[in-house]
């Protein structure tokens, strides 16, 4: 009776950041480059998922990604550090000035995980 030996996905040997986007499968896993691809896409302006160069090229695509969320936390870090002295201009309340100054600080903490998430994924990408 021949003996089978059981079909098995090449494991990784990268260890997987706390970082890592739980959008994104395991590098290594099946289809693993797509649902990076696809989380990369949501990241950057829509009129840029259809240029055919950042569609082949998922590490390119990771790099626009990056780039973008860089600028994201240097508008938010610019509106957070400006809104005290230029919102009160716009004849706000207090309560409306003190919520966007929260609004700013928690987004520029979300973007800098998102920013960690899209260096982990484009590591994995560039080691592929």
């Amino acid at each position: 009776m021949p003996v089978t030996m059981p079909v098995t996905m090449p494991l990784t040997s990268m260890r997987i950041s706390p970082d890592w986007p739980c959008q994104v499968k395991t590098p290594g896993s099946y289809d693993w480059e797509r649902s990076a691809a696809k989380w990369l896409r949501e990241l950057i302006p829509a009129r840029y998922a259809s240029y055919p160069a950042l569609i082949r090229h998922p590490v390119l695509l990771a790099r626009h990604a990056q780039i973008q969320v860089e600028q994201e936390i240097r508008v938010a870090r610019t509106a957070l550090q400006t809104a005290r002295a230029e919102l009160p201009t716009l004849g706000l309340p207090e309560a409306v000035i003190e919520h966007t100054i929260k609004m700013y600080a928690a987004e520029v903490l979300q973007l800098q995980h998102i920013a960690r998430s899209v260096r982990a994924v484009s590591t994995a990408l560039s080691r592929r």
